[in-house]
């Protein structure tokens, strides 16, 4: 067993080695140190670009969708705003406003009306008397193999009739010749009495006069 001094070549040699294995020990525990500093660096790095693209991928992809979905509804606004649709007419949508153009006019009832020949206001009588001048309208209801009229009476300047009356009227072939039948249904808007030996119900067939004001007078 050897004792080693102070100063002495074993023990320098000894603390060298020493020495150069805690430097080693030491330089490989900071470089351990720095992998594992640098992996940690790079791992954060990395999530932080990955999430940074992640959202800007998500914001790019959303995006997209709204300017699809802008460029469609302006699309279908520029579309709209010229269309036209064609029937027998014209449609033209316009501003949210349609308006109808071309459609034919609701056609009016043809109003006969007498020419002043038909009045024949120079007529007179060889007695050289004065002429009072009425006209009479007809209005025809179809009622079975007949038809129901009622007629209004005017006096020349006037709009209302100053007499009404309305009848039922069929004609029949018969022997002698054609033959018309004329039942006498009311006056004035009033139905008349209903005859005892008559099988034809006045008040069912005056139900079809057509008067003046629309009502009974």
């Amino acid at each position: 067993m050897s004792i080693l001094t102070d100063g002495t070549h074993e023990n320098i040699v000894l603390a060298q080695s020493v020495n150069s294995r805690l430097r080693a020990e030491s330089r490989m525990t900071s470089a351990r140190a720095f992998l594992l500093q640098a992996t940690g660096a790079g791992a954060f790095v990395a999530l932080a670009g990955l999430g940074i693209g992640l959202a800007s991928y998500g914001y790019a992809y959303m995006n997209q969708f709204d300017s699809a979905a802008e460029k469609i509804a302006t699309a279908m606004q520029t579309a709209l705003a010229d269309v036209t649709l064609k029937t027998k007419g014209e449609v033209t949508l316009t501003d949210t406003t349609l308006k109808l153009e071309g459609l034919p006019a609701p056609r009016a009832e043809a109003v006969p009306t007498p020419t002043k020949a038909q009045l024949g206001a120079e007529a007179t009588p060889a007695s050289k008397a004065p002429v009072n001048t009425t006209f009479t309208v007809f209005k025809q209801v179809p009622y079975l193999d007949g038809q129901i009229v009622t007629g209004w009476n005017f006096k020349a300047n006037e709009d209302r009739p100053y007499q009404q009356y309305c009848y039922f009227s069929r004609r029949s072939n018969e022997t002698k010749g054609q033959v018309e039948i004329k039942i006498d249904l009311a006056m004035d808007g009033r139905t008349l009495p209903q005859p005892q030996k008559s099988d034809v119900n006045l008040g069912i067939l005056a139900t079809n006069c057509v008067w003046h004001d629309g009502k009974t007078l």
